[in-house]
């Protein structure tokens, strides 16, 4: 019987809406224990050797992994979301297991989310509620925010949606990528396109929205730091290691910068001897972006369409999106 690994938490806990489509076809889901956000790498070599697929989350997919699985018939790594940052996708397109993944189907909730830390950074809530929960009444001096410059880093579909809300609030939107946006996009989304260290000098909040890479790991290190404006916010939404945490911790120490809203880190869970802990000026999320109820259930029921495309059993209603 043709089996299928599901390591994605948000997948799995929905699949009861999918097991009938599966037996449909005689498919076997596989769906292992996942302790905390996903699997490692040793994990994922004990799962994925004997799996025609994989819908994976943010797991480990290494070229061990990979080979071992690819001489046991692995036909394709089906990433839920976007980032597939975590998979060897050299060692994937040297051995010939196609890599999917979903692009463009979280840039309203990922902007949803986006906004939301700007709203608290900037006028405290979340110091202000600490303080009534503990007996208090603490007054914030806030930030307005058709006062400020929004610089948006990525201008995917992510990006161009923070820009859309940051300009419905009356901001100034200004943003770089590695590539030029046409025209008719930017105007679209009120962004105006400047190289990264123009938008570092000019902006009073970085906000993160770019895929990760070798070549941008540590984007936002002590040298961008010292390019951003006083008293200036950082939102990262994108990968938690297109941060130096060590130079943001001692930035926010010295004062330059007033706070910074992290969904995302280097390490997750975010550890518990982390100095980031430390400053009230910080907001944190748990990776969760993507987790509201429609978003969810668009990726799964996309997943699952495109595990069926590659097993033959039926043709999904999309084109599936191939990154290697």
């Amino acid at each position: 019987m043709t089996s299928v690994a599901v390591t994605c938490l948000h997948l799995q806990r929905h699949f009861d809406k999918f097991r009938p489509l599966f037996e449909k076809h005689g498919i076997r889901p596989i769906l292992p224990s996942v302790n905390g956000q996903q699997l490692g790498a040793a994990e994922i070599r004990q799962v994925l050797p004997g799996m025609a697929t994989i819908i994976a989350g943010d797991d480990i997919i290494d070229r061990e992994a990979l080979a071992a699985a690819k001489e046991l018939g692995l036909k394709a790594v089906i990433k839920w979301g976007i980032g597939t940052d975590s998979i060897d996708k050299a060692a994937a397109h040297e051995l010939g297991i196609p890599v999917f993944n979903t692009p463009g189907v979280f840039g309203e909730e990922v902007a949803d989310l986006a906004l939301s830390y700007l709203l608290l950074l900037t006028r405290g809530l979340h110091r202000m509620d600490r303080s009534v929960r503990d007996g208090g009444w603490l007054k914030v001096e806030g930030r307005s925010l058709h006062a400020m410059t929004a610089g948006v880093i990525g201008l995917g579909s992510i990006g161009r949606a923070i820009a859309r809300r940051c300009a419905a609030c009356g901001m100034k939107v200004v943003g770089s990528d590695a590539m030029t946006i046409d025209a008719a996009s930017l105007a679209q989304s009120s962004i105006t396109q400047l190289s990264f260290e123009e938008v570092l000098a000019e902006a009073d909040v970085v906000i993160l929205a770019c895929a990760l890479t070798q070549e941008n790991r540590h984007l936002m290190n002590a040298d961008a730091f010292a390019r951003m404006k006083q008293g200036s916010y950082l939102v990262n939404v994108g990968r938690g290691p297109l941060v130096d945490e060590a130079a943001l911790a001692a930035t926010l120490n010295s004062g330059k910068l007033a706070g910074a809203g992290l969904d995302v880190f280097e390490v997750e869970p975010l550890p518990a001897d982390s100095p980031l802990r430390t400053f009230d000026g910080c907001v944190f999320g748990t990776h969760n972006g993507s987790n509201t109820r429609d978003a969810v259930d668009r990726v799964n029921r996309m997943t699952v369409e495109i595990a069926l495309d590659v097993l033959g059993c039926q043709r999904a209603s999309f084109e599936p999106n191939r990154v290697a």
